[in-house]
């Protein structure tokens, strides 16, 4: 099994935000779209989708304007990687996104085929692995402290200018 890309930028955003919303390292300047795509490699354009999917979740606030920016409302606490994971995934199970597309085959195996029922199982155990870590677990100890540093960075050196088209656009894709 192998995250997608949407997945992976999901967690990665949530995950920097879970550590800007940290009272104990109050940040000069609210998370921007942009600092988030330069500091992981990602293209705005893939960017907007995600965090438009995780305002849709009520997961993100995306705000407009000058002082805009991304903002976490789920509680870190109890929001699990499990949960982002479904959502973001699909369960294998009720969402059409097996493992094996055993529907659109010619398999001969496919009536009585064993593989699928042991391909489900092991998802579900995937996910109930990951129901058992929470984001603020995901950013304890030396990821928190890299989020920090790396926030620090962007704001102390020469940024490429886009934050508010790039807030902007994640703004009108979370309000769509």
């Amino acid at each position: 099994m192998r995250l997608t890309r949407f997945s992976d930028i999901g967690l990665r955003v949530l995950i920097y935000l879970e550590r800007a919303a940290d009272p104990a390292h109050p940040r000069s300047h609210p998370v921007t779209a942009a600092e988030i795509g330069s500091q992981f490699d990602i293209p705005l354009n893939h960017l907007v989708k995600v965090v438009g999917q995780l305002a849709k979740l009520g997961w993100v606030e995306a705000r407009r304007g000058r002082n805009g920016g991304l903002r976490l409302l789920a509680d870190p606490a109890t929001l699990t990687i499990g949960q982002v994971l479904r959502k973001l995934e699909g369960d294998g199970e009720n969402d059409g996104n097996e493992l094996v597309d055993c529907e659109g085959t010619q398999c001969a195996l496919k009536m009585d085929c064993q593989l699928r029922g042991m391909l489900r199982a092991g998802m579900r155990a995937f996910y109930e692995a990951m129901d058992r870590y929470t984001l603020a677990q995901a950013t304890s100890g030396a990821t928190g402290e890299q989020v920090i540093r790396m926030h620090r960075m962007f704001w102390s050196g020469p940024r490429a200018g886009v934050e508010d088209a790039a807030e902007t656009a994640l703004a009108s894709m979370a309000d769509g």
